[in-house]
């Protein structure tokens, strides 16, 4: 069944003088082959099976828009699942590296539960670890931060005023979401984003000033089927109990 959905309206003026650049993020779909451990930057599949979910985002997502993902693998695997679900298939799939999840370096490949029993809750309860304590062999939040916004304020200038579909990470959209609440990283932190829920920021800007709206976070518009009544996509073995990061 094809996937059929009115031109995108804006539900929110645009000021005169004002250009409006719409980021509709798309965290990638479930991991179930990480085996219970923390995987950041390892190139590994995602589950895409789900037909009801991507048809439930090509219903939402606008038509026309520039598409990007990260240069691992399951946000490519996530994309074309919206497509093969009967999305219009754009020209192509722009492939930026700064989108990738935070490297986690030596962490990558512990067991996740054991890790974040080893963490002082204040820090568990939010992300791996302070924003600006990198992993042993990787990256901080705050490098993860500095390289995404670097990456949006390119691609604003580069597609101003244009729909912008952007297959990332976890941390990759709280990056995002932290720099539209007026460059504050930490901020970004206390989001929760599930796997292949939409998150959108507009990027207003005119002659004079430029700042951010955030018109939705994790939207799942799956949850309206009734065979989907869950709120979450689970997401590997572990998954009963607790909750994953990346």
């Amino acid at each position: 069944m094809s996937n059929e959905a009115k031109p995108f309206v804006a539900q929110h003026a645009v000021p005169n003088g004002v250009v409006a650049t719409r980021w509709w993020w798309v965290r990638h779909a479930p991991v179930r082959e990480d085996g219970g451990c923390i995987y950041g930057q390892k190139d590994i599949g995602c589950d895409t099976s789900d037909r009801v979910v991507f048809e439930a985002l090509g219903k939402i997502l606008p038509r026309g828009a520039v598409w990007y993902a990260s240069n691992l693998k399951r946000t490519h695997q996530t994309a074309d699942a919206i497509w093969s679900a009967g999305f219009p298939r754009p020209e192509r799939l722009l492939q930026d590296a700064a989108f990738a999840e935070q490297h986690l370096g030596e962490w990558q490949g512990l067991n996740r539960a054991a890790f974040f029993a080893s963490r002082p809750i204040a820090v568990g309860s939010y992300w791996f670890a302070p924003i600006d304590d990198p992993a042993p062999g990787g990256e901080s939040f705050l490098d993860l931060y500095n390289r995404v916004c670097g990456a949006i304020e390119r691609i604003n200038t580069e597609h101003a005023g244009k729909d912008v579909i952007a297959v990332g990470h976890g941390g990759t959209i709280k990056a995002a979401i932290g720099l539209a609440l007026g460059n504050q990283p930490e901020k970004g932190l206390a989001f929760t984003i599930d796997n292949c829920s939409v998150t959108r920021l507009d990027h207003l800007a005119s002659a004079t000033h430029s700042g951010w709206r955030v018109p939705m976070v994790n939207q799942q518009p799956w949850i309206a089927d009734a065979s989907h009544n869950a709120m979450h996509q689970p997401a590997g073995p572990e998954i009963a109990t607790a909750s994953k990061l990346a």
